[in-house]
């Protein structure tokens, strides 16, 4: 079958950029490659799946259409093109025509006139039309033989929508009536005026009764009150909008079978693009395809048909400047650089290479492993490096004794209080090792962090950074022992010289990062050295420990609780059902929504979202739980569900059988602000604020009955720092006196005394403390607090006349931002700023609210590590038996021996407030302790 897809492409690339808007994909050079890769990765998916036989991508031209020659104000309410998308323009055209792919602009015309026009015209010759778009409203346009494809996103399969499914998702009876659809209610997006107070359903029903707007025109006098005024008075802003909205078939293009031929692309000139722009997997599939001349089907020549079609003034679309050529890349590999990597095995080459590490000042050192989980691995082998291009590989048996034999030679190395250990993710070798008695001392150097801390925003693997700082490929493991799944095979498994070849190149590289990375640490200033050797390599061992002792949970308890939450889950649903008097599927959100909204008829205030289905997400269902009580029941029922399929049950699998406890992984370079996360289980984010979720704490226990489980948490610690950072007076005050922060709010935004805070004014003030300095403006605030919008500004204005340090601070946050380009923590941690004087308001606005909260959020974090580190080497110290389990943002949770209990309090505390030394503000640690976390916390 002849199959044409034509590709929206402005709605596609920004799609793309949207969707990685707040984690942005930057390569070395700082480029967001976001809309680029995103676009590519789309197109590349759909000619995988879809094999189409022609294809083409259409732009909108730049200035002005036939539009806006009748209705200037047409799209003028649109904010200005985000600097990122105007990037990847010019290299979304560079990777189009390298693939041979049509690009089609059309002066005067939008986008969506040139796919009209070309898809009646191919579905005359016999062509299967697929229109490329998230925008509904190409539904018009929709035939027997003309298809709506919507891209799937964020997990979801790809939509395809013919004449039932356009119809289904207006509620109307013909797809023409789209066009009278967005006639009657407008669009805001498009600055389509349509009838003011006219929305989806209301056009629905006059579509319904009337057919169109010229019909509907002319039977005014059938409709009655306001409405029948509503639309006389609105008759020309009705016809104008049905015209603005209809999509022009009758452009001056011709559809030419001949030039929308899917061809092989030009290799050499895709490998020169993907290298520039880092895109080392996507190059990897693209290339290994036929059409990309990595296979059989193709030759990677040209066959003769123009590499684009040009239309009009398509050179102009893509007028910004070009970027730069000539950047690093990744010439070296393996192959073809020398290297000497030796394979050590006999007893004496194993006595040498000790001797000769020990006498050095540092040695970088890299781990094979069984397992990727640090707490079940073994070793494989161990590599080291002094010299660059040189490296030893080690070989480890299985034989526990025998292996340990081999350790033992080199203990003295890693537990030298003076030799420099470098590594990239140090802290999962130091874990191995752990596993064999080994303590891993002195001074370290982790490449991976000290690539986070100078450039927070990239990725930090080693891969990647060899690729972009030495123009060296690696070796991927996955050529080793397959890919990830349950196929890959183990490191033991792969034959001795290959795993010689591939552990010394990671020594080797490290070890050459290393040489790279200290002299930009150097240069980045003494605060950027500072949280490098005082905070976060001083953590390494401390994370290191944390995750070796791991918690220990009690399976028998979670099974139980499964059980009872079992049967709250299954009354809920009987309840739901009782409540809604017939059956429906509650975990089908699309079963609910018709539910609810259909059969139950329930005011549904948002909007049906892109797969025509009623939203009933969290937000919808809650801003509707208060007046309808089965939207209550159905969320709880969701949590319910979701505590016991992702803690509950999940929890007693991922305990570790060598161990019996759970040992988490906490990454300690991946969060912009600085914050530790956690995964493998991810134990930060068990609920909390519900009864259901905090039982869950209760089968976190000590590891026997000579200890107890001590909980410390900082107390307010972030409004604490909002004080202290703002400098506002009033708020200082009111910490230094030991008040009620949230009372002495109300108190002040209320204008009442202490003694006469209501409990609600209390809640109100609790609800803006949190979330001024998050930018929640009145929209948010009335939500949260079930008010009107004037009653939420009014305290948010009142808020700031009593907190002007505040509200001084984050205006003068905010222009050191625009001016730096970057805002930092009390300890120098910088978080950098891409979009902040960004034209797009958007991205502008959201780039404000991380300059204002990142200081706070990222000074809390650096806090908890600073005091993290000092209780590790304080209980040390001390030779306390306790240790350490778990961070969960503001609190340490500590597996207590009894006897130590009041000496660990005090040393615990004590650290803890006196983290960072000097503040004006009160550190407050709250502390408690009990058989389980639940009763600790």
């Amino acid at each position: 079958m002849k199959k044409l897809f034509l590709l929206d492409g402005h709605a596609l690339i920004y799609r793309a950029h949207f969707a990685f808007i707040t984690r942005p994909l930057l390569n070395s050079k700082g480029w967001n490659v976001s809309a680029v890769q995103g676009f590519i990765r789309t197109l590349w998916d759909l000619v995988q799946k879809e094999n189409p036989s022609h294809l083409a991508v259409v732009f909108d031209p730049p200035g002005g259409t036939f539009r806006h020659e009748r209705y200037e104000p047409y799209k003028a309410n649109r904010d200005a093109q985000p600097e990122d998308i105007s990037f990847a323009l010019p290299w979304v055209r560079k990777i189009l025509e390298a693939m041979r792919i049509p690009v089609l602009v059309e002066p005067n015309y939008e986008a969506d006139d040139v796919i009209g026009t070309l898809s009646k015209q191919a579905g005359e010759q016999g062509y299967r039309v697929f229109m490329v778009t998230p925008d509904k409203d190409f539904g018009q346009l929709v035939d027997d033989k003309i298809m709506l494809y919507k891209p799937g996103r964020q997990g979801n399969d790809v939509e395809i929508w013919g004449v039932k499914e356009v119809c289904e998702r207006w509620g109307i009876q013909r797809v023409d009536q789209v066009v009278d659809m967005l006639g009657l209610m407008g669009d805001a997006v498009d600055n389509i005026p349509g009838i003011p107070g006219i929305g989806e359903k209301t056009a629905a029903k006059l579509l319904a009764e009337f057919d169109t707007i010229e019909n509907l025109l002319a039977n005014t006098d059938k409709l009655k009150g306001k409405q029948q005024d509503t639309v006389r008075d609105n008759t020309d802003k009705a016809v104008l909008s049905k015209w603005l909205a209809k999509i022009d078939v009758a452009v001056p293009v011709q559809f030419d079978e001949r030039q929308f031929e899917i061809e092989p692309f030009d290799r050499e000139a895709l490998i020169e693009l993907f290298r520039e722009l880092e895109f080392r997997s996507l190059a990897d599939a693209i290339l290994q395809h036929p059409l990309g001349g990595g296979g059989a089907a193709s030759s990677g020549k040209p066959t003769g048909k123009p590499a684009t079609t040009t239309q009009g003034v398509q050179g102009n679309l893509f007028g910004e400047t070009e970027t730069p050529a000539g950047q690093p890349r990744a010439d070296h590999n393996l192959q073809n650089t020398l290297h000497t990597y030796t394979l050590v095995q006999t007893p004496a080459a194993l006595e040498a290479l000790a001797v000769e590490l020990s006498n050095s000042p540092f040695v970088c050192f890299d781990t094979e492993t069984t397992h990727l989980e640090a707490a079940q691995a073994d070793l494989v082998g161990i590599s080291f490096a002094l010299r660059p291009h040189e490296a030893w590989y080690v070989p480890v048996p299985a034989d526990r004794a025998a292996a340990q034999e081999i350790v033992e030679q080199f203990r003295p190395v890693w537990e030298s209080a003076t030799i420099e250990k470098i590594g990239q993710n140090i802290k999962y070798d130091a874990i191995v090792l752990k596993n064999y008695g080994v303590e891993v001392q002195g001074p370290l150097f982790d490449t991976m962090l000290a690539h986070y801390l100078i450039e927070p925003d990239l990725r930090h693997n080693m891969n990647y950074m060899a690729e972009t700082m030495l123009a060296y490929e690696t070796v991927k493991i996955e050529e080793l022992i397959g890919k990830k799944g349950s196929t890959q095979g183990n490191m033991r498994d792969v034959p001795l010289d290959q795993i010689a070849e591939y552990a010394g190149e990671d020594a080797d590289i490290t070890l050459q990062l290393h040489h790279v990375l200290a002299p930009k640490l150097e240069a980045g200033g003494p605060a950027l050295l500072k949280l490098f050797k005082e905070v976060e390599t001083p953590l390494v061992p401390v994370l290191a420990d944390i995750e070796h002792q791991g918690v220990r949970i009690d399976p028998g308890f979670l099974k139980a609780y499964s059980v009872e939450l079992g049967k709250s889950i299954a009354e809920l649903e009987q309840k739901v059902l009782a409540e809604a008097g017939f059956t429906f599927n509650l975990g089908s959100p699309k079963q609910v929504g018709e539910a609810l909204f259909e059969k139950l008829r329930i005011p549904y205030a948002g909007k049906k979202i892109k797969s025509g289905h009623y939203s009933t997400d969290e937000e919808v269902l809650s801003s509707l739980a208060a007046q309808f009580p089965i939207c209550a029941d159905i969320l709880q029922h969701r949590v319910l569900m979701k505590l016991r399929s992702t803690y509950v049950d999940a929890l007693p699998t991922m305990i570790n059988p060598r161990t019996g406890r759970v040992h988490t992984s906490f990454n300690q370079a991946l969060t912009a602000t600085g914050r530790l996360s956690s995964q493998n289980p991810n134990l930060q984010n068990i609920p909390i604020r519900t009864a259901e979720g905090r039982k869950v704490r209760e089968a976190f226990i000590p590891r026997d009955n000579d200890h107890v489980l001590l909980s410390a948490d900082y107390s307010q610690v972030e409004l604490r720092l909002i004080a202290e950072i703002s400098n506002d007076e009033a708020m200082l005050e009111a910490f230094q006196q030991g008040l009620d922060i949230h009372q002495a709010t109300a108190a002040k935004v209320f204008g009442v005394s202490l003694d006469g805070v209501t409990p609600d004014q209390r809640r109100a003030a609790k609800t803006v403390n949190f979330s001024i300095t998050y930018g929640a403006g009145a929209t948010n605030l009335a939500n949260q607090l079930g008010l009107k919008r004037t009653e939420a500004k009014e305290i948010i204005d009142n808020y700031f006349i009593q907190y002007n340090g505040l509200k001084q601070y984050m205006d003068d946050t905010v222009e050191f931002a625009r001016q730096n380009g970057y805002v930092e923590t009390l300890l120098g941690r910088r978080r950098y700023l891409r979009d902040i004087n960004s034209r797009n308001g958007m991205q502008r606005s959201m780039s404000e609210r991380i300059a204002i909260n990142t200081p706070i959020q990222g000074t809390a974090a650096d806090m908890i590590k600073v005091a993290m580190v000092r209780i590790y080497h304080a209980m040390r110290e001390a030779g306390l038996q306790s240790h350490m389990i778990l961070q969960v943002h503001d609190e340490l949770l500590f597996d207590v021996h009894r006897g130590e209990l009041d000496a660990l309090k005090l040393l615990v505390e004590k650290n803890m407030r006196e983290a960072l030394p000097g503040l004006r503000v009160p550190i407050l640690v709250e502390m408690g302790f009990g058989e389980n976390w639940l009763e600790a916390h």
